[in-house]
């Protein structure tokens, strides 16, 4: 028998997105979209809808209320493209011609996978952009011994001299932790003062490791991504229970994608009425996006709505949106 043909990527089409019931804003307070369009133009590149990254944000967020953006640079060393998308949102004209009205920030720092490559010229790139009148905070930076792509001592040594740098600077601290609760608690208690607005990207590690950091940062919040939908994950699921048991109320969360990484789950229900929703069986998507929020807000309120059991008062995607709206402004000042 001959083998069977490789299929491509799902039809663009999909990306595109069913209308979502709700009407508040999206805030997607961590994103990288220089990967999420160069990902969308490897898949797509025999024909693309999409011809710049410009084209790509006016055309996939429009209608879908997509607000704002928090963009990620945490590549070593620094790219220069950074300054091209930052310059490009200057101007009230340029972010309503180039990016469709999007407000554009970013955020930059050494990801802990990459922190055997950082030294003085990479820390200066940084320093420069954090002058940036969109640059927003520090990050991602923080420890990964989950894959250990860099030696741990050199992670800690790395993730320290950031903080101390964003601390002097006053600037919001974006952070990955990924199975380094204790060292992560450490260091960030040793240098990072408890009123510091500080956002904990993508939680997946112990609920008592984020009670912890909740109870001493009165001004830090945890960020749910798509990856709170996943079957296997049981630890973000538990976090925003606990932060919905009074008195921690509201909850104290940031709506994030990680794109192009983590497509929420729960979208390819909503996926199911496309004319072509054949092409889905067994498939997923190649690429997440900032309009994919509302669903992992879906998902928020249904945990929530479940904790809090018949007698609870009931939310919706649009509570949880504009909860995680309020904590983008009080964090990011955005």
């Amino acid at each position: 028998m001959g083998k069977s043909k490789a299929k491509g990527p799902l039809s663009e089409s999909f990306l595109q997105l069913p209308a979502h019931v709700s009407t508040a804003q999206i805030v997607d307070t961590h994103t990288h979209l220089a990967s999420t369009f160069e990902l969308y133009s490897s898949k797509y590149r025999k024909d693309p809808k999409y011809e710049t990254v410009f084209d790509f944000v006016k055309g996939m967020y429009a209608g879908k209320r997509v607000e704002a953006i928090i963009d990620v640079w945490c590549e070593a060393p620094v790219r220069k493209l950074w300054k091209e998308f930052a310059d490009s949102a200057l101007l009230e004209e340029d972010r309503k011609s180039k990016w469709g009205g999007l407000e554009y920030w970013f955020v930059m720092g050494v990801h802990p996978h990459e922190a055997r490559l950082y030294n003085d010229e990479i820390e200066a790139d940084i320093l420069e952009a954090m002058k940036h009148p969109r640059c927003v905070g520090w990050g991602e930076m923080g420890l990964d011994y989950h894959y250990d792509n860099s030696p741990r001592d050199i992670q800690q040594d790395v993730f320290s001299r950031q903080l101390k740098h964003a601390v002097s600077l006053n600037k919001p601290l974006t952070i990955h932790t990924r199975e380094a609760d204790a060292d992560t608690e450490r260091i960030l208690k040793d240098i990072v003062p408890k009123d510091h607005p500080i956002h904990i990207h993508c939680f997946t590690d112990s609920p008592d490791f984020g009670d912890r950091l909740l109870e001493y940062f009165p001004n830090l919040c945890i960020g749910i991504t798509g990856v709170v939908t996943f079957a296997t994950n049981l630890d973000t699921p538990a976090i925003i229970r606990r932060m919905d048991t009074p008195p921690a109320l509201p909850l104290r969360i940031l709506l994030e994608t990680d794109a192009p990484y983590m497509v929420p789950s729960n979208i390819y229900e909503s996926l199911q009425d496309s004319p072509n929703a054949n092409e889905l069986k067994g498939r997923r998507l190649p690429l997440s996006h900032s309009a994919m929020i509302p669903w992992t807000a879906d998902f928020v309120s249904g945990i929530v709505n479940e904790h809090r059991g018949e007698d609870g008062n009931k939310v919706d995607s649009d509570w949880v949106l504009k909860v995680a709206r309020e904590n983008a402004r009080k964090v990011y000042g955005v």
